[in-house]
């Protein structure tokens, strides 16, 4: 039997965008950063624009994002760029994306747009509410080393920062999201089926219901379950500080002697595999930070069956990837950490269906925000943007009408027809 779009495990991950204006021209433009890496980024525009609009995700392309035809239908240009790492983290460093962002937004600086708005999607919030603290301080003070110990040239980076922000559905960062999904009950690093039974979200004994009935999870398992995680992270953060130590030493060896296999070991890659990464209970008890959301988490409607598959968050990454990006112990792309920085006029939309950015999240991530000039609104929609029922609006469609009255009160626009 085949089986519909509607049953598949990750359905509704994925929207269509609209028809853009008939106006609309666009570019392909390829960008050097200070470190000297290439990104590449598209321009859409049409006419009478003055205002653009920036679109970035550390991980995904967003050239195709459903509010590109959105934001051009308002009279406002869409720059829409990825990272270096771009549907490919296996070595994403957030302090690396940073130069990346600023490779953009110094050229839409030198078009010379009246004002520059970022708009950060899911990871694309953190991402932006990061760039724009380092943006914000002196060079000096800018961060000097991944968490790895790299060194990261933000202070000799020209960082423009932004007119405004928009902070769509923003989850807490890719490290903080990873360590409320990762499955703490991996008993063996290397056995992807090994099992903690009392660590076990999805055994029925400890609260889990048969989808799409919501499960029951009691206070005394879960803070068990939420200790466990961070004891997970932080065991997977020692094995990536021993592996990058491991590297260290080999290095200081060859410069000391010359010896080529000290040299091959160190530029060998440890690629760390990380089992089982969607486990947040949230996703299946619907009891827990109650929202609209549907039953199952971003990556599909049966998390006790994605958890084991393929795809997930930090499923493959370099120890420094790792450090950087995913460990929610040690990563400094953390949106609550880099809020206070954000110092811009803001946007903050949530969305009431969120299976990412939960109420309580998006509560303290939104309340961190810098600004003196912050609206905050929720849009009933999912975290993709989709609706929440058959028929109505997209989460994406009434984000735009707010978005639309926010840039017009700052920004004048020129509506296209």
């Amino acid at each position: 039997m085949t089986r519909t779009t509607e049953q598949r495990l990750g359905a509704g991950r994925y929207l269509t965008a609209g028809e853009r204006p008939e106006t609309t021209t666009a570019s392909v433009h390829e960008l050097s950063t200070t470190d000297g890496a290439t990104v590449r980024g598209v321009l859409a525009t049409v006419p009478g624009a003055t205002t653009v609009v920036c679109l970035m995700h550390p991980r995904q392309d967003v050239t195709h994002h459903p509010l590109v035809p959105v934001l051009l239908h308002m009279g406002v240009a869409v720059w829409t760029q990825g990272t270096r790492s771009v549907n490919n983290d296996l070595a994403l460093v957030h302090e690396q994306a940073l130069l990346d962002v600023a490779a953009g937004m110094t050229f839409l600086r030198d078009r010379g747009f009246d004002a520059i708005v970022t708009l950060g999607h899911s990871g694309g919030g953190t991402l932006y509410a990061f760039y724009i603290e380092q943006a914000g301080l002196p060079p000096s003070a800018r961060l000097a080393t991944t968490p790895a110990g790299r060194p990261t040239r933000l202070a000799e980076a020209a960082l423009p920062p932004p007119d405004g922000a928009i902070f769509l559905a923003p989850h807490p960062g890719q490290g903080r999201l990873l360590l409320n999904c990762i499955d703490p009950s991996v008993a063996d690093e290397s056995a992807p089926l090994s099992v903690v039974p009392e660590l076990d979200a999805f055994d029925p004994r400890n609260g889990f219901a048969d989808p799409p009935a919501s499960s029951r999870y009691g206070e005394d398992f879960l803070a068990h379950y939420r200790d466990a995680q961070r004891a997970r992270v932080a065991r997977i953060d020692e094995q990536a500080r021993e592996y990058l130590a491991d590297a260290a030493d080999a290095r200081a060896r060859y410069a000391d002697g010359k010896n080529p296999a000290d040299k091959r070991r160190s530029i060998t890659p440890r690629i760390l595999t990380v089992y089982r990464t969607d486990a947040d209970p949230r996703t299946v008890d619907l009891s827990l930070d109650p929202n609209e959301r549907p039953y199952g988490s971003v990556f599909g409607r049966r998390p006790d069956l994605t958890n084991y598959g393929l795809v997930g968050f930090g499923r493959l990454t370099t120890p420094e990837a790792w450090l950087s990006t995913w460990s929610g112990l040690s990563s400094q792309a953390d949106f609550v950490r880099c809020a206070p920085g954000v110092t811009v006029p803001s946007l903050f939309i949530e969305l009431t269906g969120d299976q990412a950015a939960f109420p309580e999240e998006s509560r303290r991530m939104s309340e961190s925000l810098g600004s003196t000039d912050r609206t905050v609104v929720a849009v009933r929609g999912t975290h993709f943007g989709g609706p929440i029922a058959p028929g109505e609006p997209t989460g994406n469609e009434l984000a735009g009408r707010e978005i639309r009255a926010w840039l017009d009160a700052r920004h004048p626009l020129v509506p296209q027809e």
